[in-house]
């Protein structure tokens, strides 16, 4: 069914201030809730995180008290809604199972938007880093049940694979090759404009969440391990935001996150299974066109435009939803598992020049390999159960990554050929 949020009759700003009562909803219970719930709570979470840090972003860059004033309004429903949904996660759901849910959401998320999205060179980005999220959460889930016998297949349910993906450690490539070239606005179809800032925003979740709770750990491994991959998730945001056009003003790109933010309530509202949360979504999505509409009052007020100088459609384009991708994490992990960042390209490692500076960076963050926290990990688990962690529906499709007794920290980052 079409949508177009301009089309609805927003309600007021000031009636979407929401009592502490509202923000004390009943969690999910952990052991009961689908796996997709779940993720759906952790992304729509990451959603308001970014809008409440534009908002503040945008009131730094004008000193127009009227607009300010604007902007805290809605900031402050937004900080609200964040709470709300943060508030679904039981008390006893702890950091490392959470962290399941974020990588999972990394899979499926990315996953889905590589089999949708129309411009080649997007798709080539979600299904680079799609990879390397995918060997995070087999990396979580052998420390997982390492520290706490818990096994992550509880949480992600039949829908994601646990086996390794390109290994962590091939992961770190130097800043100058994350950068790729944006979209322009004006030629991208609205898919894939949402794609790149949602997909931007999620990863910016993870990155800051790995940032504030890694030393939180119980343990040295743990916490060596989220440093790492911490700084893998910085190497993400830097690709992913790469693609973001940086031309629209800041009324526009207020417009776009609000048009965002509904498209997203929108989606999990139709995709969400359990009845208490998809209610949730609802009064939430209500709330987010009654900001959509104040943002465009205010590209109206101070730069004379309206909503279709810069959206090519009001109405939403194909919603997000979470399916198992099992079939398609495994093609693209057997046809590019040793790429790599080399600038604006990505490139078998076995193609590329001796002196890149792929190779110069690898040898001064891993001198030692067998130091790596994501290889120790793994090592740590065969040595105390024999074989590592999997979850597979069969065999890995690589097969340098068959081998269930021995972590390879080699392929993805030395030439095999």
């Amino acid at each position: 069914m079409k949508f177009n949020p301009f089309l609805e009759k927003p309600k007021k700003l000031e009636a979407c201030i929401m009592s502490w009562k509202d923000l004390a909803p009943k969690p999910y219970d952990k052991f009961e809730v689908d796996p997709y719930t779940r993720v759906r709570c952790i992304l729509m979470n990451g959603n308001e995180y970014e809008a409440v840090g534009f908002s503040h972003h945008f009131q730094r860059h004008s000193d127009d008290n009227d607009l300010r004033r604007m902007l805290a309004m809605v900031r402050r429903n937004e900080q609200q809604q964040q709470k709300l949904i943060s508030a679904l996660k039981p008390v006893e759901e702890n950091l490392l199972e959470t962290t399941i849910g974020y990588e999972q959401l990394a899979v499926d998320l990315t996953a889905f938007f590589a089999q949708s999205v129309k411009d080649k060179n997007v798709k080539a980005a979600l299904d680079f880093a799609l990879l390397e999220d995918f060997d995070h959460l087999y990396r979580y889930a052998n420390l997982l049940e390492s520290d706490m016998g818990a096994k992550a297949e509880d949480y992600v349910g039949n829908y994601t694979e646990i086996t390794p993906g390109r290994p962590t450690i091939s992961h770190h490539r130097h800043p100058y090759d994350t950068i790729k070239e944006p979209i322009s606005n004006k030629k991208a179809d609205p898919f894939t404009q949402c794609v790149v800032n949602i997909i931007t925003t999620a990863e910016q979740q993870t990155m800051n969440y790995y940032m504030n709770i890694g030393a939180f750990y119980k343990n040295q491994k743990g916490r060596e391990l989220y440093t790492e991959i911490g700084m893998v998730e910085e190497d993400h945001v830097s690709q992913y935001g790469s693609l973001i056009d940086p031309n629209p003003s800041w009324f526009e790109m207020c417009l776009m996150h609000e048009y965002i933010e509904c498209y997203l309530y929108y989606s999990m509202m139709c995709d969400e299974t359990d009845k208490n949360i998809k209610k949730l979504w609802e009064m939430l999505l209500e709330q987010e066109i009654a900001h959509l509409h104040a943002s465009n009052e205010n590209l109206r007020k101070y730069e004379g435009k309206d909503w279709q100088e810069v959206l090519l459609q009001g109405e939403f384009p194909e919603l997000v939803t979470f399916k198992s991708n099992i079939d398609y994490v495994r093609k693209v992990l057997k046809s590019t598992v040793e790429n790599t960042g080399d600038r604006e390209w990505y490139i078998n490692i076995n193609d590329l020049d001796d002196d890149a500076n792929f190779f110069k960076y690898q040898n001064k963050v891993n001198k030692c390999p067998d130091d790596e926290a994501g290889h120790k990990v793994i090592e740590d688990h065969i040595n105390r159960f024999g074989e590592d962690y999997r979850y597979e529906t069969k065999e890995n499709p690589v097969k340098e990554l068959q081998d269930r007794t021995k972590d390879n920290n080699t392929l993805g980052r030395v030439k095999s050929k």
